[in-house]
């Protein structure tokens, strides 16, 4: 059970602006619009999708907020704590050294950087002093192999004091060049391939995407089979997010590139309508804003821009979706946080992919900040939100119970790790038992089967006991 309410961690974190560097002694933990798990993929090559878990704040060498990566690997019988790695920079073939605060593993990606088969992690830790600049942050990239994660290189990264690179990473692998964003808290750099493990990104070049931003992904947007990038601004003032940007460039003014008609934290890009398009998701967990007011919603929303041939349209409005839309379960209650995470995975395997959605501060039972996870199936055309479904804790075969601040949902992940042509969910509750866990739910015939669910925490997987740990969150807010 959390120590400290959601609710004053939000109230808290909505003071800032976009442009505010929070240093790491001021950071309560909250995880509201956490970025999502990395989609599994094969780090050692055996042909299943293998999981990355951060747990930021784990203690290594008794070292507080050091940071560690857990990876479960897949099998045919989905992951086991048995079959596991656990990463920190006290690690072999790991750069960098184990300190206080560095947070490694606050934000991670994963891809096949060098083209060699075997996927690649992008680790960011924000809080790393480099040089004289405190809080400068690094990036690092761990190279996949037959053996897993045993070996790495830095990335080169912005060096500034209280810059926090690495505060989101994202990867793409292609095709073409291999991509890699970083974000700080002044600038986004983009790094292009070829990568080698000899030089790292040494043949990359350093870009300046654009400033204040929170998140990062890439995807597929106008089936070009080309990288989309999707960065997501801090929270802006007046707003109830921040803003989205889609390819934005120093050629053209990153305006030009930004979403309109709606703000959010999170994103996610998928198939949403089947039309063979990518969509762009972006979760919005705040409340409304006190400016542009019709932006956001009570509990929190997820706003959907659709992809085609052209892309997304930058001036076109989104589908908007909440729990006071016809099908969606519940109903919007203030710091429900829908929206806080979000991700895209073809659950019913109809050709529409379903996005997930946290809402880590939903009360159940009159226990606050309990949190759930809603699923709004695809559909070819019309309103999303037909059909939805919820589950939590409480839910029958899904492990735990439901107890106040443990904000199940706090982030969501999905992929097939058991090669079932499945997608299976991977849920994380940041704040549970103090120090937060992971739910695998394996994926059924049309929809997660809950009775073969199995949940992991710190203790099971060789962590210290650390409070606050966010295993299966990160130190966003």
């Amino acid at each position: 059970m959390a120590g400290h309410t959601a609710r004053t961690r939000r109230l808290a974190a909505l003071a800032a602006t976009a442009a505010m560097t929070v240093a790491a002694t001021t950071l309560s933990g909250g995880t509201a619009g956490a970025a999502p798990l990395p989609v599994p993929q094969d780090i050692n090559g055996d042909g299943y999708g293998d999981l990355v878990l951060p747990a930021p704040r784990a203690t290594v060498n008794g070292q507080d907020w050091a940071g560690a990566l857990v990876v479960l690997y897949g099998s045919a019988k989905g992951v086991s704590a048995a079959k596991r790695a656990v990463i920190t920079q006290a690690s072999p073939g790991v750069p960098g050294v184990v300190e206080a605060g560095d947070a490694f593993g606050a934000s991670s990606a994963i891809a096949d950087l060098d083209k060699d088969g075997y996927a690649d992690v992008v680790v960011g830790s924000p809080y790393e002093t480099v040089g004289s600049s405190k809080a400068a942050g690094a990036v690092t990239v761990l190279w996949g192999s037959k053996q897993g994660l045993t070996s790495g290189a830095a990335l080169p990264t912005v060096v500034e004091p209280e810059g926090q690179a690495g505060r989101d990473v994202a990867a793409w692998s292609g095709p073409g060049n291999a991509q890699v964003l970083i974000v700080n808290n002044n600038t986004t750099t983009r790094l292009t391939g070829p990568f080698t493990r000899a030089g790292g990104a040494a043949s990359s070049y350093l870009h300046d995407e654009t400033g204040w931003m929170r998140s990062a992904t890439y995807g597929d947007l106008n089936g070009d089979k080309a990288a989309d990038r999707v960065l997501v601004s801090g929270r802006m003032g007046g707003l109830s997010g921040g803003y989205a940007f889609v390819n934005s460039t120093n050629e053209a003014h990153p305006w030009a590139h930004r979403m309109e008609g709606g703000d959010g934290l999170t994103s996610a890009v998928g198939d949403v309508n089947g039309d063979g398009y990518g969509d762009l998701v972006l979760g919005d967990p705040d409340e409304p804003g006190a400016v542009e007011g019709l932006w956001g919603h009570t509990g929190g929303a997820v706003h959907v821009w659709f992809g085609s041939a052209k892309g997304v349209a930058y001036d076109k409005d989104p589908m908007i979706i909440h729990q006071d839309t016809a099908g969606v379960p519940g109903g919007g209650e203030r710091y429900d946080m829908f929206g806080a995470s979000v991700a895209v995975a073809d659950l019913n395997r109809d050709g529409a992919a379903e996005i997930i959605v946290g809402t880590p501060g939903e009360g159940i039972g009159g226990k606050g900040d309990a949190g759930g996870v809603i699923v709004v199936p695809g559909r070819r055309a019309g309103q999303l939100g037909q059909d939805s479904y919820a589950f939590n804790q409480g839910t029958a075969g899904v492990p735990g119970a439901i107890e106040a601040g443990d904000q199940f949902g706090a982030t969501v992940s999905a992929g097939d790790l058991n090669r079932d042509g499945r997608p299976d969910l991977v849920v994380g509750a940041a704040w549970e038992n103090d120090q937060g866990a992971v739910w695998v739910l394996p994926g059924g015939a049309s929809a997660p089967a809950y009775t073969s669910s199995a949940s992991f925490g710190p203790a099971g997987l060789g962590l210290p006991w650390a409070s606050g740990m966010l295993l299966g969150g990160d130190l966003q807010q």
